[in-house]
């Protein structure tokens, strides 16, 4: 059975009334020097039993440290390579960068050093417009891009 996962697409207007879209960068080692294509929507695992919004809700909170309060908007589901099904939402929240903090999780670093080393699940967030959001953002879920473009352009956002 895939791993599922639910996030929040957050969104703001930005210059022009033009949509911005918040994502976030993986933090440890491994995506330490990666940029394009490893941004990805807050989201994460939801717990057993636990409503996927309400996961999605939960993981914003423990990956950035706001708790958006807006009306959550079903962009639908998509599947990543590694088989991973991700469900989001869109919700509007125009925060405060400064205000960003995340949980953290401890890795062996250097592998097979046995040295444990502390690192922010998530390190950086930052809007982007959506063109440059496509570059950044995880291939599969760019899928959740364009059902904000279309729900904003036929009015529901």
């Amino acid at each position: 059975m895939p791993k599922i996962s639910a996030g929040l697409l957050l969104f703001r207007r930005g210059p022009g009334g033009h949509p911005q879209v918040l994502l976030v960068h993986p933090g440890g080692p491994y995506f330490r020097q990666k940029d394009e294509g490893v941004w990805t929507i807050p989201k994460g695992e939801p717990d057993p039993g636990e409503d996927l919004l309400t996961a999605a809700r939960r993981e914003v909170l423990e990956e950035t440290g706001w708790q958006p309060t807006g009306e959550c908007v079903p962009l639908g589901q998509v599947r990543q390579r590694s088989g991973k099904e991700v469900h989001a939402w869109a919700v509007p929240a125009d925060l405060d960068l400064r205000e960003f903090r995340s949980n953290r999780f401890v890795l062996e670093w250097p592998p097979h050093s046995g040295r444990q080393v502390e690192f922010p699940e998530v390190d950086r967030a930052a809007y982007f417009d959506l063109p440059e959001a496509r570059s950044k953002l995880n291939g599969a879920q760019v899928h959740f891009l364009d059902e904000l473009a279309r729900l904003i352009d036929s009015g529901v956002l």
